[in-house]
């Protein structure tokens, strides 16, 4: 494994770690400007407040000079941590877990889109609620509507049903799955506090809580990592969906992505299950 000297975080300020591999370059690129434009007014609010990146490469990162120099312009340290192999989504992010000495540390997809007060609300809202230790935020799809990616318990077949069945046929399921998403409570406006699982497309934790929990679950290479952390969460700290803070995410299911992606996703469900207990309808 490779890296520069400096450390993944700084003072007690954000640690940012994105893991990649074979990452769209015009999605991760849009994903580093998104996040420079919300540091810069994070520090010219708090001019004090140190933001480091880690990006982890698992494979496949594409040049992405000039969008790095775009986030040091802005005070933002960046580290490239690579040479290590795809070794999954949970161990990549908690290489950077593992090194961060932040106040605040940050989960973040190659396929999120800050929208640019992002940070400052979520810092005011931990300011304001010091119970809160994971901040998740409103998310939508790009044409303004919001992705339901706030989860109650999974059963087995709920995520049969969202996973693999063709649009055609979940609407006889409409119901059970706008209840799954919490449909009756995700709103852009009120806060919810304690939603069971969270998405970990963006995580915001204080680092304390999440070095408390030792990051992700590794023994997921893909899928469930965020489910597993959510729900460990809840023993440490409170877990808040705070839709002031606002991003926006291209992602799709596993079955629409190949077999490679449905063999994890069902191998990963089988380790949660496992853990948690199954709950099959």
């Amino acid at each position: 494994m490779s890296a520069t000297s400096v450390p993944c975080s700084v003072g007690h300020g954000l640690s940012v770690s994105i893991v990649v591999y074979k990452p769209d370059p015009a999605l991760l690129a849009q994903t580093l400007a998104s996040l420079a434009a919300a540091c810069a007014l994070a520090r010219a609010k708090y001019p004090e407040f140190a933001v480091n990146l880690c990006l982890i490469d698992n494979g496949g990162l594409p040049d992405m000079a000039a969008e790095l120099a775009a986030l040091s312009a802005h005070g933002v340290v960046h580290t490239i941590i690579s040479g290590h192999g795809n070794v999954g989504y949970g161990r990549g992010h908690n290489l950077a877990i593992q090194q961060a000495a932040s106040r605040y540390h940050l989960v973040l997809n190659p396929d999120i889109d800050m929208e640019e007060h992002a940070l400052v609300v979520a810092l005011d809202f931990f300011a304001d609620h010091p119970e809160v230790g994971l901040l998740s935020p409103c998310i939508d799809d790009g044409e303004g509507q919001i992705q339901y990616l706030c989860r109650r318990y999974p059963t087995v077949f709920d995520l049969f049903v969202r996973g693999f069945l063709p649009s055609s046929v979940r609407t006889l399921f409409a119901r059970r799955l706008a209840r799954y998403e919490m449909r009756d409570l995700i709103n852009e406006h009120d806060i919810l506090w304690d939603p069971p699982i969270v998405s970990g497309c963006f995580m915001l934790f204080r680092t304390e809580v999440l070095k408390k929990l030792a990051g992700f679950d590794d023994r997921y290479f893909l899928y469930f990592e965020d489910y597993d952390l959510s729900l460990r969460t809840h023993g440490a700290a409170r877990i808040a969906y705070a839709p002031s803070v606002r991003v926006m995410h291209h992602g799709g299911g596993a079955a629409r992505k190949g077999y490679q992606h449905i063999r994890m996703f069902s191998a990963s469900a089988f380790k949660f299950f496992n853990r948690f207990g199954w709950k099959w309808v």
